[in-house]
């Protein structure tokens, strides 16, 4: 299943680095591979949005929910098998499933473009166009190209997987913020974006897609309730932003879990429109609560944070 596409150079290059890399190597590859994957944008996502700047957060979770959608959409049109997949002396060293078969690629996924390259690159490079600070905007250049070289160490994905990667991410930080200035009206311009997202139910048969497209949805719905509705303020109370991250990523977890008891495992785990549907809707009720709902409990901190605020001066 998938198709077998690469250069030469690719997998010479990966077969030397391998060679080189050791056991230390690797742990260090994958430990930098973290900067990339969901739960860490989760916690990224969350201590901007939810405590320092709103604005900022808000542009970063768009992007991050185009990236989330628009990579596994591509995956699915290119349908690239991973390196290891197709050459025996390329070690797959950090499975997305270690549960499963490194072969099985409904599992695993497919190789173009690297998710990790454009998710970092987004997450990153939108904390750079939003923040001014030298140091800052060093360390969310560096981030990112560490993290898709890391990809290809550990022998899952191509070089070009990552470049494709890297590019698709710096054409969505620069996006959001152009059509937001571009057509202000978020209930035209959401809709508008979420249809044209959908073509993928025509042809995605990976779970990543329909994640991302449910979180997408949510977002959207969620940031319109909140601007009408909840109208949250960010905190620099320590201790306050601590409660918000930890309560939240804890919420992120427990209700991935909760969403998912009423359906049996079968019906979760099959290829078909249901499976996937239950999938959309499930983290589309997700990022509603998280981004939407759960900021209306940060009113009950306000003390807290007035507290802090006295001792401070």
């Amino acid at each position: 299943m998938g198709n077998t596409f690469y250069f030469e150079w690719e997998v010479a290059l990966m077969e030397a680095i391998q060679a080189h890399l050791g056991d230390i190597g690797a742990k260090i590859a994958s430990i930098v591979s973290v900067f990339g994957e969901e739960m860490f944008l989760v916690l990224l996502l969350g201590f901007v949005y939810w405590c320092w700047d709103k604005k900022a957060g808000r542009i970063i979770g768009l992007n991050i929910v185009m990236g989330v959608t628009y990579n596994p959409l591509l995956k699915n049109m290119a349908l690239r098998r991973r390196p290891y997949m197709d050459n025996p002396t390329i070690q797959c060293l950090k499975p997305v499933d270690k549960s499963a078969s490194i072969y099985d690629i409904k599992v695993q996924g497919y190789s173009f473009p690297s998710g990790h390259s454009t998710n970092s690159t987004i997450a990153f490079g939108s904390i750079a166009y939003f923040f001014k600070n030298k140091v800052v905007r060093t360390i969310c250049i560096v981030l990112p190209l560490l993290v898709g070289i890391s990809r290809f160490c550990l022998g899952v994905h191509y070089p070009t997987d990552v470049l494709v990667g890297w590019i698709l991410g710096v054409c969505i930080v620069f996006l959001m913020p152009w059509l937001l200035k571009r057509f202000p009206n978020k209930k035209k311009l959401y809709p508008v974006i979420f249809v044209i997202s959908c073509v993928g139910w025509f042809f995605c048969t990976t779970n990543d897609y329909y994640t991302g497209l449910g979180m997408m949805g949510g977002f959207f719905i969620a940031d319109i309730f909140e601007e009408k509705y909840v109208k949250f303020e960010n905190t620099r109370s320590v201790i306050s932003c601590i409660i918000r991250v930890v309560v939240g990523a804890g919420l992120f977890l427990g209700l991935n879990t909760v969403l998912k008891m009423p359906f049996p495992s079968a019906v979760l785990n099959a290829e078909n429109a249901l499976a996937y549907l239950i999938r959309t809707l499930r983290y589309a009720v997700i990022i509603f609560i998280e981004v939407g709902l759960y900021p209306m409990c940060f009113k009950w901190l306000k003390g807290l944070d007035k507290k802090t605020e006295k001792k401070a001066q």
